[in-house]
Order: structure tokens, then C-alpha cells, then sequence
């Protein structure tokens, strides 16, 4: 066995790698640039080299930087982890001609799969059913709209060389095929260092379910079943689980058997995914092969018990695969859920900065399942904008699918994120979302039900008299902590009331409280009522209660009169009010927030790339206005409403803070 390997990665993953090396004795080697000098990775590894300034095409994808840290070390293995250099085949062969193991598979098997236009060509040929597209290489922008009248509208621009979502976009029109061809080109030559574009049909209503395979040196070829990946925005994964809640069991071996005939196909070794897109009918068509470990690899470790990672380096090692395909059962079901750098009320853009409090749940066994969090992050460390936004991914296991739900929607009220946008609020909300409970999702779920963008969940009546309970039982702990400060007047002792009013999303509740040294009775007015027992206390910003013995956990903060709120994606103001207060309250003017309609506002930290207009210029609704880079993303700001434009305050190159004016409308 390798007695010190190289992960050429950062972040999650390459503390993933570090985990699993770990367990298994081997040393470790992490690389750095200089945006990551005190990056959790770093701090993991045995040795750590720095390899460069913070953008990635200046350390982590420059590979004689890679190379010479390998020679520093003496690393016999590289793990190259997801992104960066996991597909880059020359990569793999400037490893192999210096006599270091490469944990993936051989370079002809990178190159004929990990390029996606020759993967789809040699799938056409193996006979795989493939998506209609143009598989050769575009030019530039016109030729982009031609192909994509000849193939029909909508089309999905992609980049050859690309990865979680970058360099990807769909068109519906030829504008949109020439502003999403030059902007997948930016984003895969800065992302990947390659720039071919190839375009296919985009197929309505599809569910994107992918195949992980594994294949040793010897021959062994299996699968271990798939993942549900089609909860997805901007053609990035948001939600994953393992198995799909739509297959059957026929199809699960057809498009197992198929997939490893294609792995077969080109000699491929080590962990691979083979990706689909399945119809309504569960036909299946091959969408492209991952020639990498996937980031949502947790579900399928969690529901089969494999170790993905020490499967790939025990494979580049030579070693036989210990199983086969008759020992690979599906046990339970497995939910993953991304956090994600991003504000998902301001449409889900890039958010950077410092994370001022990261509390995720705690790892390991429930009462009904288990909970994994694999991340690169800790409290009080920084989140760049030079990287992808993705900062952990927390899973859960259960016996069955509504159990892993279950336990998904209390790891994720109960993870702690401070300093940051980020989008626990909106997984939060999709784990309660019917169609999402109920399994009919496609890749169109997020466009289709949130088509306006997240503005919060909109929480229902049961939960909202659970939350309005326990808020109430919440205040009478905090109302007696403030009648025992010491130092008051004669004669001022403060009473505290048994009637109340909780007021919450719009809705007003009147409530008796009777409380006990084991807890409180909150009985509504009109009927019905909540026990309620906890051990909060005034101050904590964790929330954990029991509501007619029912978990409930909320995220805390105190505002005058009462608290906010933060549960299953919802963030509430809660005011817990005396009788008279809440008829005084009800008197007072609603604040209406500042109209900044005549104003392009910066949505997130980044660099200007493109002004497409001029001072002068009259503007319709819905044309670009500015290109802002952030994340390895290009974002393009589009006008709200017909206008001129005044004056523009930034130029192209310009760094600008959140909300900084770009242009001001006559």
C-alpha cells in the first residue's frame, strides 16, 4: 500500500480523501494557494505545500506546480478529488511518465469519456441511446445559433471539459444561444483551461439520475445502483438521495448493466459515474460519463456501506475489488443536501465573507438513522470568492425515504450558519415541500416551483400553532430570567401574565399559558393546545424542544417584543405580546423599505466582466444591463423595466461590494 499520497484538491473533498488515507495509515500531502494558507485542509494533512496565488489558474489547475510539490514530498499517489485536474488527462499522463500513481482511471480512459463530445460518440457507437445534439466543435457565436435553429430550441450549451454547472447554460432563443455560448466559453477556459463548447438538445421534464460504477485492474466491473439528482438550479445539483424514489427494479439493472458496458468499454478502472436522463416512461438516455468521484459520492457510501474513496486508492494500488455485483444490496435511503455560499433571497447569488458562526449538527447515530456532514469549512474562517460556493454537504440515513426526509429537515434547522448567505433556509423549504415529500420531482422542480425566486417558506397552520406554542412557552422562561434582576425599587415587582398574544407570518394567536416545573400548556383560543417542554434558556441561539413529544428545533434570535425565528426555511418575525401591547401594536404604521428602482445595484461581492450599455441609452425590460463575475460564475443583471440609463459608476475590471451602485435610470 502507498505510504503518502497527494490530494491536488482543497476544500471538502480534500478533506475527505484525508479522512479515508487516514484510516488507512497513509500520509497525507495537501496543496495551497494562497487564499487557503489556513484552510481546514491544510491543518488536516501531515505535510501541506503552497502552490501559488488564490485563482485557480495559477495554482490548483497549473500542473507543473502540482508536479514539483510531488517531488518536494515524495508522494507516490495524487488524489485528484472533483474539479481542478480530476479529468485532465494530461495530467493523469505527466503523473504516469514520472512514475506516480494517479487514484482515477488511465488516461485514454480520461480522454475517450472525460471529454464529453467524444464520450457521446463512443456511446452512439457502443449503441447507448444518446440525446440529439452537434458533436463537433463550435467556432463562435453564430455558429452557435445556426446549430442550435438546426437542433431546435431550447438547446443546452455545454462546456466539453465542464463540471458542476460551469460553462453551462440553456438557450430558449438565438440571443440567448450567443450570450450563453461566449459566456460558457469564459467560464470553462477560466474554470478548466479548456474552451470548446459543444451544444445538444435540452429534453423538457427530465429526471437527471446517474449510475456510480466501480472497476479494478482485473476486470471486475460493478455498479452500485444511483442517485436521484435531479433537484437542481442552474444546472447544479442542490439536493441529491440515493436511490431514486422513480425507478423500479428492471430499470435499475438496465441502466447498471448498461453503464458498466460502457466503463468496460474503454478500459476504465477506479470510481466513475455514469450520468442519464430518464423520461416519464423511465426511458434512459446517456447524458455523459464523470471519469471522477462525484460530489454527492456520501449517499451512495451511506446506502451500500462502501468506502468510495478507499475503494479508489485500494484499486490504483491493484488490488481486486472485495465484492460483486450479488453483494451490492441498497439498505435504506440516503439524503444530501449542499450548503451552498449563496444568498437565496437575493436569487441565489454568490456570498462571501467570514463565517462568523458554523455549528453543523453533530455526525454520527440518531434515534432513527445517521447523520454525516462533510465539509471544508470551520468557524472564523474565510469564504473566498475565488472558488466554488459550495462549503459542505450534510446527509442523512434512515430506513426509509420519509425517515431520511425527517431526519434531513432536523439536521438542517439545527445547522448553525452566521456571516454569510447561505442556502439552509431553502433546502429547509424543499424538504417540506409536498411535491418534493411525494417523489414527482424532475429537473425542472426548482424553475417550476419557485419561479420567482425564494423569498421564504410560507410555513403551514399546524406548524405555525407548534412554533407559536413554543415561542410563548419560550418567553415566559425569558419573562421570568428579567423579573429576578437584582438592584430593583420597592414595590416594583414584575408580574408575569398567564395571557398572551403571539403574532407570527401575518397570523395572530391568543394563548393561555399554565405552566409546570416540567414544562408548559399552551392553550389557543378557539380551541386546542401544545405541551411543550425544553431546557433553553434566554441567550442560546439553539432551540431544542419537544411540542406533544415531537421534535422541534429552532434557530434563535431576540428583536424587541419577541424573537426571530428560523425553521424549515422559514424566517419569522415572532412577536410574544401582552393583551394590551398587541392592541397598541396593531395601531402602529407598517416601516416600508427604501425604493431603489431607479438603481443597478451590485447583488454580491465580484468583478464588473462587461457594461453592455451606455449612458444615454433607452432600455427595455429583460435586457442585460452588466456581467458580474464571482465564484468561477458569470451572472448577467437584466433591466426590471423600461428606462434610460443616467449614469454608470463602474467599468469593467471594477471590484464592487453588495449593493454598490453600477448605473442609476432617469
Amino acid at each position: 500500500m502507498f505510504k503518502k499520497i497527494l490530494i491536488a484538491n482543497r476544500g471538502e473533498i480534500a478533506c475527505r480523501v484525508i479522512k479515508s488515507a487516514k484510516k488507512m495509515g497513509i500520509k497525507t500531502v495537501a496543496v495551497y494557494s494562497d487564499a487557503d494558507a489556513n484552510a481546514l485542509h491544510v491543518k488536516m494533512a501531515d505535510e501541506a505545500v503552497h502552490i501559488g496565488p488564490p485563482p485557480a489558474n495559477q495554482s490548483y489547475i497549473v500542473i507543473d506546480k502540482i508536479m514539483e510539490a510531488i517531488r518536494q514530498t515524495g508522494a507516490e499517489a495524487v488524489h485528484p478529488g472533483y474539479g481542478f485536474l480530476s479529468e485532465n488527462m494530461n495530467f493523469a499522463a505527466a503523473l504516469e511518465a514520472e512514475g506516480v500513481v494517479f487514484i482515477g482511471p488511465p488516461s485514454p480512459a480520461i480522454e475517450a469519456m472525460g471529454d464529453k463530445i467524444t464520450s457521446k460518440k463512443l456511446a452512439m457507437e457502443a449503441g447507448v441511446s444518446t440525446v440529439p445534439g452537434y458533436m463537433g466543435l463550435i467556432a463562435d457565436a453564430d455558429e452557435a445559433v445556426t446549430i442550435s435553429n438546426q437542433i431546435g430550441y431550447p438547446v443546452m450549451i455545454k462546456a466539453s471539459a465542464g463540471g458542476g454547472g460551469k460553462g453551462m447554460r440553456i438557450a430558449w432563443n438565438d440571443t440567448e444561444a450567443r450570450e450563453g455560448f461566449e459566456s460558457s466559453k469564459n467560464e470553462a477556459a477560466n474554470s478548466f483551461g479548456d474552451d470548446r463548447i459543444f451544444i445538444e438538445k435540452f429534453v423538457t421534464q427530465p429526471r437527471h439520475i446517474e449510475i456510480q460504477v466501480l472497476a479494478d485492474q482485473h476486470g471486475n466491473y460493478v455498479y452500485l445502483h444511483e442517485r436521484e439528482c435531479s433537484i437542481q438550479r442552474r444546472n447544479q445539483k442542490v439536493i441529491e438521495e440515493a436511490p431514486s424514489p422513480f425507478l423500479d427494479a428492471a430499470t435499475r439493472k438496465a441502466m447498471g448493466e448498461q453503464a458498466c458496458a460502457l466503463a468496460r468499454a474503454v478500459g476504465y478502472t477506479s470510481a466513475g459515474t455514469v450520468e442519464f436522463i430518464v423520461d416519464g416512461d423511465r426511458n434512459f438516455y446517456f447524458l455523459e460519463m464523470n471519469t471522477r468521484l462525484q460530489v454527492e459520492h456520501p449517499v451512495t457510501e451511506l446506502i451500500t456501506g462502501v468506502d468510495l474513496v478507499e475503494q479508489m486508492i485500494r484499486v490504483a494500488n491493484g488490488e481486486p475489488l472485495p465484492f460483486r455485483q450479488e453483494d451490492l444490496k441498497i439498505n435504506g435511503w440516503a439524503m444530501e443536501c449542499r450548503l451552498y455560499a449563496e444568498d437565496p433571497y437575493r436569487n441565489f447569488l454568490p456570498s462571501i465573507g467570514r463565517l462568523t458562526r458554523y455549528r453543523p449538527p453533530v455526525e454520527g447515530p440518531t434515534a432513527q438513522g445517521i447523520v454525516r456532514n462533510d465539509t471544508g469549512v470551520f468557524e472564523g474562517g474565510e469564504i473566498s470568492m475565488y472558488y466554488d460556493p459550495m462549503i459542505a454537504k450534510l446527509c442523512t440515513w434512515a430506513p426509509t425515504r420519509a425517515q431520511a426526509i425527517e431526519e434531513m429537515r432536523i439536521a438542517l434547522d439545527t445547522f448553525e450558519v452566521e456571516g454569510i448567505g447561505h442556502n439552509l433556509p431553502f433546502v429547509g423549504a424543499v424538504m417540506d415541500h409536498p411535491r418534493f415529500v411525494s417523489g414527482d420531482i424532475t429537473t425542472a422542480f426548482i424553475d417550476e416551483e419557485y419561479p420567482d425566486g425564494f423569498q421564504g417558506a410560507t410555513l403551514a397552520e399546524d406548524l405555525l400553532r407548534r412554533i407559536a406554542a413554543a415561542t410563548a412557552a419560550m418567553n415566559r422562561v425569558a419573562e421570568i430570567r428579567r423579573s429576578r434582576i437584582s438592584g430593583r425599587l420597592g414595590n416594583h415587582e414584575r408580574l408575569i401574565g398567564d395571557d398572551w398574544v403571539v403574532t407570527l407570518q401575518g397570523t395572530e394567536y391568543k394563548v393561555k399559558i399554565a405552566a409546570d416545573p416540567d414544562g408548559a400548556t399552551v392553550s389557543f383560543a378557539g380551541g386546542g393546545g401544545h405541551r411543550v417542554t425544553s431546557d433553553w434558556t434566554p441567550g442560546q441561539a439553539l432551540a431544542r424542544l419537544k411540542v406533544d413529544g415531537d421534535p422541534l428545533v429552532l434557530k434563535v434570535g431576540k428583536i424587541p417584543g419577541g424573537f426571530r425565528i428560523r425553521s424549515r426555511g422559514a424566517d419569522l418575525k415572532v412577536h410574544v405580546r401582552s393583551p394590551r401591547q398587541a392592541e397598541l401594536a396593531r395601531l402602529m404604521p407598517e416601516k416600508l423599505p427604501p425604493d431603489t428602482s431607479r438603481f443597478l445595484l451590485c447583488p454580491m461581492p465580484g468583478l464588473i466582466v462587461k457594461i453592455n450599455v451606455a449612458e444615454g441609452d433607452e432600455i427595455q425590460e429583460g435586457q442585460a444591463l452588466a456581467t458580474i463575475e464571482a465564484m468561477k460564475m458569470e451572472n448577467t443583471l437584466r433591466a426590471e423595466k423600461k428606462g434610460v440609463v443616467k449614469k454608470i459608476n463602474a467599468t469593467p475590471g471594477t471590484s464592487l461590494r453588495v449593493d454598490e451602485v453600477i448605473m442609476e435610470f432617469e
